[in-house]
Parts: C-alpha cells; structure tokens; sequence
C-alpha cells in the first residue's frame, strides 16, 4: 500500500491533527499539548500577537518547528480578513492563513460568501489560504476554484463541543471536493474525531476540546490517537453493515 500522505499548499503535513492556542488555563502548556498530540500545524488568532511586545507574545510558547496558521478571528468582512492575513505575514508569521469571516455573534457562523472574497484575494498575494465554512457544496467548490488549499468545515458550532453535527453534508464535502477536506470546529470528544476520519475527512482542527479539558495534555494525546484510529479504519476498508444476523463462522454440517 502506498505510503498515506497529507500534502497541504504543496507542503507534507505528517499530523492529521490540528489544534489552536486559545483557552488555556496557562500558555505554558502549549509545547506539552503539542508533543501529546504531534501536531504539526497549531492556529493562533492575531489578535492575540502582541506586535509592540514580542516578549510576552503568545508565539513564545510555540516551538519554531510548527507551522504557524495565524486566523484572521475577529474578521466581520472579506476587507477585514485580509488586512489581518496581511498584518500577520507582515509580523513574520508566514504565508499561511485561515480565514475566519464572522458578522453573526450569537451562533458564531462563518460568512461563506466575505470568505470566498477573502480567498479569492488572498491566494493571488501567495497566501496558503485554509477556509472555515459552513459546509455547503458550491460554497466549497468556489473555494476550490479560487485556489484554496483546503476546506475546513464546521462540525457544530465553534467551542460548543456537540460533535458531528453537520455530517451528513461534510460526507458531501469529501466525496465531490478536490481538496483536503479539515473538519474544523465543535468537535468534542475523541470519539468524534474518529467518526470524522472514518468518514474519509483528511485532518481535525480542534481547541475547545483540548484546552479546556481537565488534563490538556492526557486530552490531546487521546486525540491524537482516536485520528490515528480513524484514518486507519478508513484507509483499511470499513466492512458494510447489515440489518440481518451474518454468523462469524459457518454454522452448515456443525451438528451432523
């Protein structure tokens, strides 16, 4: 079998896990969570980058062999977003971005359309654009067209860890989008992740789940395992199901 890869903006993503850097009780625990979880690729919001006072900058807690996804979260419209994709890569941040447009304050849904403007903006200035939507088929192949390096959608809503809520469409999502398909935001438990990599999703973004868990660490590591679990169960072949009893061994001639 062919060795399983994940290639993101042209670059090998060796973790299929993603986490963020938001909600923790203490910043200090971002390289422990990092190292249960081996992700590769950590999201920080820029607005939590102190650009006058690098010092106590939350990109001190992030070891320089991760690849930094600074978000543009705070963004209300495509202009906003990229100003702030700009600022970050003006601040050394890199070129990779994911775009976060988001005017609706009570359930915290993306705006698809300000994010395909985004995108569409973005990758023309050499961004490696990764975009949080909801997840809605043409939405998704506009993002593609316009040049996006992945698809990244919702779960559930944002930090409420309900889980696979939207499945069924993310299901469409993998089977007709040429692009990494990231299952990003709501995800709750380790079990969900699973569900999501079984379903065929190329890689989970998560914070809520591992920050504000009793044992950030213990969590991230269970969550590193449960993608591994996944993938694997997907790539393996998942049996078919059946609504009738299939005994496991040949019952014919057992009593003769």
């Amino acid at each position: 079998m062919s060795e399983d890869l994940l290639m993101i903006g042209g670059r090998e993503v060796r973790s299929r896990l993603i986490t963020g850097s938001g909600k923790y009780r203490d910043d200090r625990l971002i390289p422990r969570v990092l190292e249960a979880a081996e992700c590769d690729i950590i999201t920080v919001a820029l607005r939590r980058i102190d650009l006058e006072n690098r010092q106590d900058s939350i990109l001190n807690h992030i070891p320089k062999d991760r690849i930094l996804l600074p978000n543009t979260s705070g963004a209300r419209t495509a202009e906003e977003a990229i100003r702030l994709a700009r600022l970050a890569r003006a601040a050394g941040c890199g070129n990779w971005v994911k775009i976060e447009v988001i005017s609706d304050q009570k359930y915290l849904l993306p705006d698809n359309q300000e994010t395909i403007a985004a995108t569409q903006a973005l990758v023309k200035e050499d961004f490696v654009v990764l975009p949080y939507v909801c997840p809605e088929l043409y939405a998704a192949r506009r993002l593609v067209e316009a040049g996006a390096a992945a698809v990244m959608p919702l779960g559930a809503p944002i930090g409420s860890n309900r889980g696979l809520r939207t499945s069924e469409l993310i299901e469409i999502l993998i089977a007709e989008i040429d692009a990494p398909i990231i299952v990003d935001a709501g995800i709750g438990r380790p079990s969900e992740a699973a569900l999501a990599m079984e379903m065929g999703a190329d890689a989970i973004l998560l914070n809520t789940a591992i920050a504000t868990a009793d044992d950030p660490v213990a969590m991230a590591r269970a969550f590193r395992l449960a993608v591994e679990a996944g993938r694997t169960a997907f790539t393996a072949g998942l049996a078919s199901t059946s609504k009738a009893a299939r005994a496991s061994s040949p019952l014919t001639g057992f009593l003769s």
